[in-house]
């Protein structure tokens, strides 16, 4: 069997289907494309004279990246970003993680753009030509749309999608008052999110992992997600701050205030001091932790949600359960549903929890395990990028070796040329980890830089609001050149950069 027909949610696909009364469409579903040949002088070209390797791959991200700029006859935008999985829908999952890469050469990729595909259909009057598979996904856009800002300098948005159309308030709402089992006409399947008191009832393909063995001895919706009631959290903790960069304090007070309840209920219920992890809990009273250690034990630390002691407990968990040659495994290996061979999210490595588990670990300070892990695992995408054939990115990745995972099942490996979220490894982790540029805020106009590398690298052409910088680490030699002026931390310690082109004399701590 060809490869490419063990697609995502594969192992669910073609009975999901047959039940929708659906079929995939062939490609030709797609307007002629309106796009040129992609222009590399438009994205940032990082240096690493130590591992060319990984630069290498970095630009074939981009280049799969590229050929998922789809057009698409009435869709509200177009062009937009397409997942790399069906042609006949969209996913909000998917397209949130985009944007992460999609930032840094966002002239070519439309990253936050494709969140009108969502925005408008779902709360506003647009219909659309294809499908949001899961509006239930998990409720990111807040949380994307500040980042996003921070590192483009464009808080303009923010006003459209806060103030004059309220999509942001209207997705937090959505999320909140959805009933299970609703199947609205702009949706490829029904919802199965469900508010209580205490938590969420979900599902593991509304969750986006797909088969999880989460839940495991009550079921699926016989539990109370983790993930979903962190990520509601993060959607209002993200609503507060964009509110507050354009002045409406009303609503940041609100949001605030929606944020606390949630965070209070999170280490009430869900937090085990003995084993220092977030667990899903039984719906049932006495609450008791559903004890499967997954990344998503990490959506309250990306959400501000633990104290300093459970964050220094969530990082230890991070080297334990996660850690090692090929981190991030969507379920610890010492679990008694891991598999060997990835399964998908039995053990496979998957990006996006990857990549969100890594902005956790910073937002408390553990940037050192933060970048270890995300090098391990470039690595080993690059590994099996060398090793296996088709030489290409993957969909998920085997835990214990440089293949791809496989699908629902033990034969037939995940989805190829993958980029998609995937290329959140080769150039997101790579500029933000690998290299050390863990932080970069046009609005402040700061780039901070956790200088750990022994070799000359850097980055050139690195964009940022309306600045374009390069900057080249040599020894004990910073060379930066930039068109505008910007603070530069290295390694804490700031430096006033001017336009033009300067040197730093730097103390290495490598």
């Amino acid at each position: 069997m060809d490869i490419r027909d063990k697609s995502r949610r594969g192992f669910l696909a073609k009975s999901a289907l047959g039940l929708a009364g659906l079929s995939l469409l062939p490609s030709t579903v797609f307007a002629a494309e309106k796009k040129g040949r992609l222009d590399k002088s438009l994205i940032p070209s990082p240096v690493m004279d130590g591992d060319n390797k990984l630069v290498e791959l970095y630009w074939k991200a981009w280049e799969l990246a590229w050929e998922k700029v789809k057009y698409q006859d009435g869709m509200p935008q177009s062009p937009y970003m397409d997942e790399g999985l069906w042609d006949h829908t969209v996913w909000i999952w998917d397209t949130a993680f985009m944007v992460h890469f999609c930032k840094y050469s966002p002239k070519q990729y439309p990253g936050i753009e494709s969140f009108d595909n969502f925005y408008t259909v779902m709360h506003g009057t647009n219909t659309a030509s294809l499908k949001i598979h899961h509006p239930d996904n998990p409720p990111l856009f807040a949380w994307i749309e500040n980042d996003y800002a921070r590192f483009t300098g464009n808080t303009d948005r923010f006003k459209h999608i806060l103030t004059e159309k309220k999509y942001l308030q209207k997705h937090y709402d959505y999320f909140e008052n959805t009933k299970p089992h609703t199947k609205f006409k702009y949706a490829g399947a029904h919802t199965n999110i469900k508010k209580e008191e205490i938590g969420f009832r979900w599902w593991g393909v509304q969750s986006g992992m797909d088969n999880t063995p989460r839940g495991r001895g009550v079921g699926y919706g016989n539990i109370y997600w983790i993930d979903a009631i962190a990520q509601q959290g993060l959607a209002a903790l993200n609503i507060s701050r964009i509110a507050e960069t354009i002045g409406d304090k009303a609503t940041a007070k609100e949001y605030k205030a929606k944020y606390k309840v949630f965070k209070d209920l999170v280490n009430k219920y869900y937090w085990d001091e003995e084993d220092g992890m977030y667990y899903d809990i039984n719906v049932e009273a006495p609450y008791e932790k559903v004890k499967v250690k997954t990344p998503a034990s990490f959506w309250p630390m990306l959400a501000e949600m633990c104290d300093k002691k459970q964050a220094a407990k969530l990082e230890q968990a991070a080297l334990k359960h996660f850690g090692g040659d090929i981190p991030w495994p969507t379920v610890s290996a010492d679990d008694p549903d891991f598999h060997e061979s990835g399964c998908y999210w039995k053990g496979g490595v998957w990006l996006p929890t990857a990549y969100m588990a890594t902005k956790a670990l910073e937002k408390y300070g553990y940037h050192e395990t933060a970048d270890k892990l995300s090098l391990n695992l470039v690595k080993h995408m690059r590994a099996t990028y060398d090793q296996f054939e088709p030489h290409t990115i993957w969909e998920c990745y085997n835990p214990t070796k440089p293949i791809p995972a496989t699908h629902g099942g033990d034969n037939g490996y995940s989805r190829e040329d993958f980029c998609g979220w995937s290329a959140l490894g080769p150039i997101s982790m790579l500029i933000e980890n690998v290299l050390g540029f863990h932080d970069v805020d046009a609005i402040k106009k700061e780039v901070r830089w956790r200088l750990h590398r022994s070799d000359r690298h850097g980055i050139k052409d690195l964009r940022f609001g309306d600045i374009k910088t390069s900057v080249i680490a040599d020894g004990d030699t910073v060379e930066v050149e930039s068109d505008g002026e910007y603070k530069l931390y290295i390694n804490g310690k700031k430096h006033k950069v001017k336009k033009g082109k300067q040197t730093f004399k730097i103390r290495r701590q490598v």
